[in-house]
């Protein structure tokens, strides 16, 4: 009886990668950010990726902000519409998600002045009623519980939500 052994924990090391010119980085990159805009902190990530860092990094960088394929302020827009239109997140879910990247406070109040303050509030008040339509609970006073989590959980201001949801029965 033969018995082989392996070492299946044995990692391969990653592929030997060519280190990139700063102007094969620029390219590269800005076909990367022409595809769908990108914060300076996905930037930096992919370049990390890519084995560029430190100073080479952020000259890149710089560069693609001159050449105004990165713009802080661009993203913020697109990100706040896209996930208020799409995913339908309330404020506070789109402002924790963009601070997380590292945007601006800035960036953040002119992405959020983008969202007209009727579509947020009918969008809300869609939300609600779908989700008060689909809790089982008999107990109104849960059932009014369970919706505001939804709301807050979706990142609409709690004050808001709860003097939606009294008007529930």
């Amino acid at each position: 009886m033969c018995v082989f052994l392996f070492n299946f924990e044995h990692k391969l090391e990653k592929p030997f990668k060519i280190k990139l010119t700063p102007k094969q980085a620029i390219i590269k990159l800005g076909n990367y950010c022409a595809y769908q805009e990108r914060c300076q902190k996905e930037v930096i990530e992919k370049l990390a990726e890519l084995g560029v860092y430190g100073n080479d990094a952020q000259e890149i960088l710089a560069e693609l902000i001159t050449l105004n394929y990165v713009n802080e302020e661009r993203f913020a827009k697109a990100f706040s519409s896209g996930k208020f239109r799409h995913k339908r997140w309330g404020k506070q879910k789109i402002t924790r998600e963009l601070n997380a990247r590292e945007i601006s406070a800035y960036c953040i109040k002119q992405a959020l002045l983008e969202i007209p303050d009727d579509d947020y509030a009918e969008t809300m008040q869609q939300l609600a009623a779908k989700k008060w339509n689909m809790l089982k609970q008999i107990n109104p006073f849960e059932k009014r519980n369970n919706l505001a989590k939804y709301l807050i959980g979706k990142g609409f201001e709690p004050s808001l939500v709860w003097d939606y949801v009294k008007s529930f029965k």
